[in-house]
């Protein structure tokens, strides 16, 4: 071997060792996560990251939603009328046979960090949700970040569960039984919606919220720990709020909506039910966001589940500790609902 070789050889050794001491840390860091994933949940999910930026966007968003057969539930794809300036706003209705007129009517926002997701996505979730409690339920196709950034989803939400009251005879639904449900961003959505209707007089009944993301402050906490989290991670939660927002998190001063977290005061509310994992990122904000509901008098009921990370029910779809997580969350729309699960 001749002395340039051996020196490039040399190099090259010293370079893989460099990397592999940097690369250690976040080894060791990602390593005590998974080992914290209470292991009914350790599908092939827990072990990778939902890393999304500004290159992998694109991707993210590429996947077809195969369509499902949803039985005796009648989905309709309907154009929101105009209203404030709106246009384009589209929602999916569910209507379950044999459903009873004044019945109560469920608003849901699907999840994916203000950045991907899709309505369609959760036709069958939605579908079910109908099926069981008799319930009309609406899923909105909000607009997604950072080509839209707030307010634009917010106001998507808001015209759509304006709409479900103005147009409550024609829908056959009780407007004194409408709730608010949300996963993961289209939790934060629904909980600045929820606050931004109480304050405008629109009646809310319920509040449903599946590990919500309430807090930008939780980007800054994050990255400060250099923690790892599986599925959702500290990056991607950066990337997401900053789209959203549409500067970088953790300002002094929000719009007021944007950060459900960020409000100072949260009376007159609706009862709230909160479900989130242990190893969830969104787990600190959801608990401090459920103990200020308490503290003002609030009816909130909080569900933790041990060594579950985000979305984790998704993926170990077999898992008890999932089954129970959905079957409380069933449970608690029914109660907010007043109505008995099918």
């Amino acid at each position: 071997m001749g002395r340039t070789a051996r020196v490039l050889g040399l190099m090259a050794g010293v370079a893989a060792a460099a990397a592999a001491v940097a690369v250690a840390p976040v080894v060791r860091r990602q390593m005590r996560a998974v080992h914290a994933i209470d292991p009914q949940f350790r599908v092939p999910m827990a072990y990778f990251p939902f890393s999304i930026d500004s290159r992998s966007l694109p991707l993210m968003r590429r996947g077809r939603i195969a369509p499902v057969d949803l039985g005796d539930v009648t989905l309709v794809v309907s154009p929101l009328p105009p209203a404030g300036g709106l246009a384009g706003v589209e929602v999916r209705v569910y209507d379950p046979a044999g459903r009873d007129d004044a019945s109560p009517a469920l608003l849901f926002i699907h999840g994916g960090g203000f950045v991907v997701g899709e309505a369609a996505a959760d036709d069958a979730g939605c579908a079910e949700l109908a099926r069981r409690l008799g319930t009309l339920v609406v899923s909105v196709e909000y607009r997604l970040s950072p080509e839209h950034p707030f307010p634009a989803a917010h106001d998507d939400c808001l015209h759509a569960l304006r709409w479900l009251h103005e147009n409550a005879d024609e829908l056959r639904i009780d407007p004194s039984r409408v709730a608010v449900s949300g996963e993961s961003a289209g939790g934060g959505l629904a909980a600045g919606l929820v606050q931004r209707a109480v304050d405008e007089g629109i009646p809310v009944a319920f509040q449903h919220l599946i590990y919500p993301m309430l807090d930008d402050r939780t980007v800054l906490r994050a990255e400060q720990d250099g923690g790892w989290n599986a599925v959702w991670t500290p990056r991607s939660n950066r990337f997401g709020w900053t789209s959203y927002l549409g500067h970088s998190p953790g300002l002094a001063r929000t719009e007021p909506y944007a950060v459900p977290a960020r409000r100072a005061a949260l009376d007159g509310l609706p009862p709230t039910w909160i479900g989130v994992g242990s190893v969830d990122l969104f787990h600190d904000e959801d608990v401090v966001y459920a103990e200020r509901l308490s503290a003002e008098g609030i009816l909130c009921e909080l569900l933790v589940v041990p060594g579950m990370f985000h979305a984790a029910q998704r993926f170990a779809t077999q898992a008890p500790a999932a089954k129970e997580f959905e079957r409380a969350s069933l449970d608690a729309l029914a109660r907010g609902l007043g109505v008995a699960v099918d």
